[in-house]
């Protein structure tokens, strides 16, 4: 029989509006149901998918100020000293190709798009580097060279066979990188104008990553990338509370440097 507007459970209508909401974010039919009409929270696999997309959600906003505390600190000291421009650009590299894979295999947002505000921040930063080393120019010019290979890459035009292999390429990229931002670490003695936050807070969501990559989209090639990027982050991570007084130390002389 039909049933009457009356007869419909109350709380199914306040309800609606959220289980609107979690569709539209991807949560599948078959968990809304359990979740908003039987009640039911001790769904296993749905409650992995929900705690994918809520760690997805805060790795992505986190993301959005995971490297002003290293913007600041570059600003405040107009110095880059200890932040090496090598190792950016390999990071740089991990990170576009990231953003341009995930987006040609149509992965959700949630499962990449920190990519995105982690890539416009280390530009920010890249440019910097230049500027505070006296090369504002190079800097300039690094910031559109690398906007006009992005806008190619996210367009039709780039095959999938680089994007795939760019991805693929991530791996060596992110060792590379971190390898000679350690050695960088290791020669100086200390860690520079490194951000100890924005280091941990980037091993802290890569390692994240993992679960959240297992969970939406099943892709090996990016759970592996992610694995390899906690070992690498975990490496800088310890130089950066190993080097901790030392660093201090060289700040401080820094500052006394430059104070008049």
């Amino acid at each position: 029989r039909c049933t009457s507007y009356s007869e419909v459970p109350y709380w199914t209508s306040w309800l609606d509006p959220f289980e609107g909401l979690l569709l539209e974010y991807s949560l599948p039919q078959l968990c809304s149901d359990a979740f908003f009409l039987r009640f039911d929270f001790t769904d296993g696999p749905c409650l992995k998918i929900l705690l994918s997309k809520c760690l997805g959600t805060v790795i992505i906003l986190g993301s959005m100020f995971v490297k002003l505390p290293q913007i600041v600190k570059l600003m405040g000291a107009k110095s880059a000293a200890g932040v090496s421009f090598l190792s950016l650009l390999g990071e740089l590299l991990a990170i576009t190709g990231s953003l341009a894979y995930s987006v040609a295999h149509s992965f959700p947002f949630s499962a990449w798009g920190e990519a995105l505000f982690v890539m416009l921040q280390t530009i920010i930063i890249g440019f910097l580097i230049q500027h505070y080393g006296g090369r504002t120019c190079r800097g300039v010019l690094f910031v559109l060279l690398y906007f006009g290979v992005l806008a190619f890459l996210l367009s039709p035009l780039a095959p999938a066979s680089l994007l795939t292999a760019m991805q693929a390429s991530n791996m060596p990229a992110i060792i590379v990188s971190r390898v000679i931002q350690a050695a960088t670490n290791f020669c100086n003695g200390h860690t520079g104008q490194l951000s100890a936050l924005t280091v941990i807070v980037l091993f802290a969501g890569s390692l994240s990553r993992i679960f959240t990559s297992v969970q939406e989209t099943g892709d090996t090639l990016l759970v592996v990338t992610y694995v390899v990027s906690v070992a690498c982050n975990g490496l800088v991570v310890v130089q950066v509370l190993y080097y901790w007084k030392a660093t201090k130390k060289f700040l401080q002389d820094q500052r006394e440097l430059t104070q008049p």
